[in-house]
């Protein structure tokens, strides 16, 4: 079935390209790029209105072979020979056989997951500083233990 798959493919690219150049060469009723191929000069080839059938007729044809190549690929890629229309790529796989797992030895629902999240160490009390609203403490009362304390200098006059 590949040599099949294969030969359709091959004849879509083939009529594919057909179209395009079948669609280029007809004339419209303008300036077309049928006229820049020399589309005009082949009405003596054809007769005066041959062309215009000739390529109308192509371009039909080339749109069937196409089309038919597409649903040809379509059923070969839905239907892979050898195998069953039901299959699919988890046919045959079967899933490992889980161990149960065993309860929490505390007998909770929860399992302990580690200590507790240490609190935040308390501000010191000794800067003399008003608290700000809500209770926190200022970052001047914040930072006083760990910085040493100046005396503020005296005026001697």
């Amino acid at each position: 079935m590949q040599w099949f798959s294969s030969i359709l493919l091959t004849l879509q690219v083939i009529s594919s390209l057909l179209i395009i150049v079948l669609v280029l060469l007809q004339q419209g009723k303008g300036a077309d790029m049928g006229a820049a191929f020399g589309s005009g000069s082949a009405g003596s080839v054809f007769g005066s209105a041959g062309a215009a059938n000739f390529l109308s007729r192509a371009t039909k044809w080339a749109a069937v072979v196409f089309f038919a190549t597409t649903i040809g690929l379509a059923w070969i890629a839905h239907h892979p020979a050898g195998s069953p229309i039901e299959t699919g790529i988890m046919q045959g796989f079967t899933a490992p056989a889980k161990a149960p797992t065993p309860a929490p030895a505390t007998g909770t629902a929860v399992p302990n997951v580690g200590p507790a999240v240490p609190k935040a160490p308390a501000a010191p009390a000794a800067s003399g500083q008003p608290a700000a609203a809500g209770g926190a403490t200022a970052p001047a009362a914040q930072g006083a233990a760990s910085v040493p304390s100046v005396p503020a200098p005296t005026s001697t006059k």
